[in-house]
């Protein structure tokens, strides 16, 4: 039978390591500082003896403590406040017309510019400026598509000045402007096909890096897939020193546990680049939900966005967006199939 002695043997150890599991299951307060803790709380320890424990911070109020200045237990977890001052300074990007400087940002967060660049950086998975020169290309892919010239979807994306966007511009788009608005023309992708327990894969790559992992049974079909994304693009086949990028790929359907050491060309949305920033960020035979990648973005009402940003993922098990599930642990839908899904994650659970 567990008595009160045990029970509070137990908290004290969780206090002792700093267990961040423990946050929000008890309080523990110093009677010698009249404070009370959350069990994370990086402040010095005291005495057993001079320790005690509450469920609730009203109950260590009842008992004569005041909260602790350094964990702020009335106030949510840090890891909650670092999400939402992330989701806030993402907000405040995507909003401006001009990204907002590292200074501005750090104020409204209430922290330094340097501690809000870590946080930021451990939440997003980018720093701020990455992520604002993402939602900036995304702006300007999206304004290249419906702007009457380049000139006004460069300004319209925010940047200041032609010249400057002309020396981002192979970055953010992968080729000229132009030449994005033509839908790729002159854009020469490498691509071959090979086969895997799974059925066929398909591998391309621009100069840049792997641009798409497919997965499929009909080698065809996969090759038209990646006409559509490129419809004016030079496809080629590829050489024999492409083989070996392809034999790669394949090895990684295999053997997810494996890694992939081959640089890819990842483009998409900034709000895509965090989700899949989050996903690479996971290890194999890790099971995440849609919810748990959202709060780990520091977007946690954004579920149905990240689903949508599993969807368009065009590099499979390199980004691994199979390892996402149901909050019940069930599979969901997988772009490549659910048997596909299944028979990734059975291997790198067996690995």
């Amino acid at each position: 039978m567990l008595t009160q002695t045990t029970l509070d043997d137990d908290r004290w150890q969780a206090v002792a390591h700093r267990d961040r599991r423990a946050d929000g299951l008890f309080y523990f307060a110093f009677r010698t500082t009249g404070e009370f803790c959350r069990p994370s709380c990086a402040a010095r320890l005291p005495l057993r003896d001079n320790a005690a424990f509450h469920v609730t911070p009203d109950d260590a109020r009842a008992a004569g403590f005041r909260p602790c200045k350094r964990c702020k237990p009335t106030e949510p977890p840090l890891s909650e406040r670092h999400a939402e001052a992330v989701a806030r300074a993402c907000r405040t990007i995507e909003a401006s017309e001009t990204p907002p400087s590292l200074d501005a940002l750090a104020r409204l967060a209430g922290l330094s510019p340097h501690h809000f660049h870590h946080v930021f950086k451990a939440v997003a998975g980018v720093t701020p400026k990455a992520y604002a020169d993402a939602h900036r290309g995304r702006r300007v892919r999206e304004d290249l598509r419906r702007a009457e010239t380049v000139t006004e979807a460069i300004y319209d994306a925010g940047f200041n000045s032609g010249g400057r966007f002309y020396a981002q511009s192979d970055q953010v788009l992968g080729m000229t402007p132009t030449r994005f608005r033509r839908g790729g023309e002159r854009t020469t992708i490498r691509f071959a096909v090979g086969q895997s327990s799974l059925g066929a894969v398909l591998v391309a790559a621009t100069d840049k890096g792997v641009c798409a992992i497919l997965l499929g049974e009909d080698p065809d079909a996969l090759a038209r897939s990646l006409q559509d994304r490129f419809p004016r693009a030079d496809l080629i086949g590829a050489d024999a020193a492409f083989e070996a990028v392809v034999a790669k790929a394949v090895g990684l359907v295999e053997r997810p546990t494996l890694g992939f050491d081959l640089t890819l060309d990842i483009q998409g949305t900034a709000f895509q680049q965090r989700v899949w920033a989050a996903l690479r960020r996971t290890s194999a035979g890790e099971r995440v939900s849609y919810a748990d990648v959202a709060g780990a973005i520091g977007s946690p009402k954004s579920v149905r966005a990240v689903a949508s940003a599993c969807a368009a993922n065009h590099l499979a098990v390199a980004i691994p967006c199979h390892r996402v599930v149901r909050s019940d642990g069930a599979l969901s839908g997988y772009a490549w199939g659910v048997e596909r899904k299944r028979a990734l994650l059975a291997q790198e659970a067996a690995a």
